[in-house]
């Protein structure tokens, strides 16, 4: 089985590997690198070193969290610049001429936007009110009944965009049709994150959403990573040429986007730690319709690729990019709305600790059920 490389958590994989159909009993163990094979422990170690850090020092913490961008502006600063050095590095290698290629294997991407903007986020809202709304009602009251409604909804309705790489080569996923993929899905988030997002939190929860910080959250984390993104690699292509670019230029980036997103992890349990140390019936009740939401989309985006015949390699990804969210613009943009200590915070931080040991389920199960697709030869069209 050939090599191709992989780059933890940059959203970077060799863009031309894309591997030819391996037959299972021809198929070797992946090979990956410390940070992936031991994911869930870093999760934890880092939920260990926030939840630590949040009741050991709150002074710094506190300090942490009055870093805005701008007064009154409820963006924050020091989550902002983590951010984009994660999001900068994917967004370099968003080529339009590849997303308007796609047109000829639509049906992959077809089925993952209807999953991501049709399903994902409504049924994730519905979730939400049928659980904190009515079930889970009597144990936390309407407050904070609205606040995880409006959490999980945040949650939902940002698609996944680093971590499904790790997912992708886990199941032997193309990954130049991976890359597509999550580039419409960060494209379309542009122009439907807010409006989504402010239709079914006022709808499901009763809260508002102060439309300029939810309009200004997309314009820091994702407008301007794009901008920049966009931008350097068109500069740079013109002025080193491609090879450079993908050899040279992007493998710098891999340390500094994993070290990055851990200390995300650790900023988001520092912030959060007096409410998982208190909250933990919560913590457990919030988790309840998010790993139904998880297993149900994945469900239906992977039983949607296999009705319409799409290879392993498309339908694998399209799966996982169904399941996980981009539980760091979540985090944030909870943040800037409604304050580091809201309920709605917390439900975004829930997505975070569910998000590694499900994903690698579903990675599981999408691996078990490789013969349910039809064996190829070469690219199928998808």
């Amino acid at each position: 089985m050939p090599q191709y490389a992989l780059e933890s958590n940059t959203g970077t994989l060799g863009a031309s590997a894309i591997p030819p159909a391996v037959s299972d009993d021809t198929r070797t163990p992946k090979r990956l690198g410390v940070f992936e094979r031991w994911l869930s422990l870093w999760v934890g170690l880092c939920m260990v070193a926030g939840i630590a850090i949040g009741r050991l020092m709150p002074g710094l913490v506190d300090t942490l969290r009055g870093l805005e961008f701008g007064e009154g502006s409820q963006i924050n600063a020091p989550m902002a610049v983590l951010l984009w050095l994660m999001i900068y590095p994917m967004m370099l290698r968003i080529d339009l001429a590849s997303v308007l290629g796609v047109r000829r294997r639509p049906k992959g991407i077809l089925v993952t936007l209807f999953v991501n903007w049709l399903v994902k986020p409504f049924s994730m809202a519905l979730l939400g009110w049928l659980f904190f709304k009515h079930l889970f009602h009597p144990w936390i009251g309407d407050p904070l009944a609205d606040q995880y409604v409006a959490g999980v909804i945040i949650l939902a309705a940002a698609p996944c965009t680093a971590m499904v790489f790790v997912w992708s080569y886990l199941t032997d996923g193309d990954p130049a049709y991976t890359l597509v993929q999550v580039s419409l899905n960060d494209l379309l988030m542009l122009l439907l994150f807010v409006p989504v997002v402010t239709f079914l939190v006022t709808g499901a929860s009763g809260l508002t959403v102060p439309f300029e910080v939810l309009l200004y959250s997309v314009l820091v984390f994702i407008v301007v990573p794009l901008a920049l993104g966009t931008a350097s690699r068109t500069l740079l292509l013109r002025s080193k040429g491609r090879a450079w670019f993908e050899e040279r230029f992007l493998p710098r980036f891999q340390p500094v986007t994993t070290l990055a997103l851990l200390a995300t992890l650790v900023m988001i349990f520092a912030f959060q730690a007096e409410n998982l140390t208190s909250r933990f019936f919560h913590v457990a009740l919030i988790a309840v319709p998010i790993l139904i939401q998880v297993y149900f989309n994945s469900g239906l985006a992977y039983g949607l690729m296999r009705w319409l015949r799409v290879p392993h390699d498309v339908a694998a990804p399209g799966a996982l990019i169904g399941a996980s969210n981009f539980f760091e613009l979540a985090v944030a943009t909870a943040i800037a709305l409604y304050g580091p200590e809201s309920g709605a915070a917390l439900a975004t931080v829930v997505g975070v600790l569910v998000e590694v040991p499900v994903m690698l389920s579903v990675c599981a199960f999408c691996n078990r059920t490789r013969h349910w697709f039809p064996q190829q030869e070469g690219t199928a069209p998808a």
